[in-house]
This record gives structure tokens, sequence and C-alpha cells, in this order.
């Protein structure tokens, strides 16, 4: 592993390309609703305990990475994407959107609520960061 001295990301390769950011989490969320911001609190709450995992800033987006990044989550206008990975296709209807990454597959879903960040969607995540 090996974490950008610039940035403090972690990564799995020595120098691996990215583009750094010295963006916030709060930053991120700026103007948008308030809903967003507690739904990703709660999951933020779910999955920070599984290890090893860190959390790092994008440009746009805030990725949480155990040897690679396994979870990527946007805040958008008016939800916030849920972007993990997985060996194959994951059939649920919490899924909104599945798109071949390479050898993988990338699984996005959607919420607005934190409510919406339940056992379920938590289960599909614990996927994502097995397989990661």
């Amino acid at each position: 592993m090996w974490t950008c001295p610039k940035c403090d990301r972690n990564f799995k390769s020595t120098n691996q390309s990215h583009m750094c950011t010295d963006k916030t989490i709060d930053e991120l969320f700026d103007g948008k609703p308030d809903n967003l911001v507690l739904a990703f609190d709660k999951l933020l709450i779910s999955v920070i305990d599984w290890q090893p995992c860190s959390v790092g800033m994008s440009t746009k987006s805030i990725v949480f990475t155990k040897e690679k990044a396994w979870l990527i989550v946007k805040p958008m206008s008016k939800e916030l994407d849920i972007k993990f990975y997985y060996s194959e296709i994951i059939h649920s209807p919490r899924i909104k959107k599945t798109a071949s990454w390479g050898k993988k597959y990338a699984h996005h879903i959607r919420v607005m609520y934190d409510h919406q960040v339940d056992d379920e969607i938590i289960s599909l995540l614990r996927r994502g960061y097995d397989f990661a």
C-alpha cells in the first residue's frame, strides 16, 4: 500500500497515477441538501469499522480503499451515487446501474435519505469490500 505524500490517499501501487486534491468531505457537500449529509454519515458509520479501510478524497467523490478502491461515493445534486465493485453482476432492485469495468463490474446504488442506507445496502457493500 502506498500513500501519496501530497494528498494522503492510499493506493495499491507506488506512485499510482491520480489527481491530488485538497478538497474536504464538507466541501463536496457544500450546497447539497442536509438529507444527503445524513445519508452519507450513516453509510460512513456502517462501513468504517471494516478493516483495513481508509477514506480519501478525489475531486468529486469520496473514495474508500482496502488494498484498492472498493467504494466510491459521489454527492450529486439530489442523490448520493454509491459505486462498488464485484466480480460478477449482482441482481438486486437496489442497484440502479451496472457497468463492466475491466475484469469486474461497477454497481451503482442511489440514495437520498439515511433510512435508505439499510441492511440490504450494507450487505451489498460488504460483498464489494470482501471482493476487494
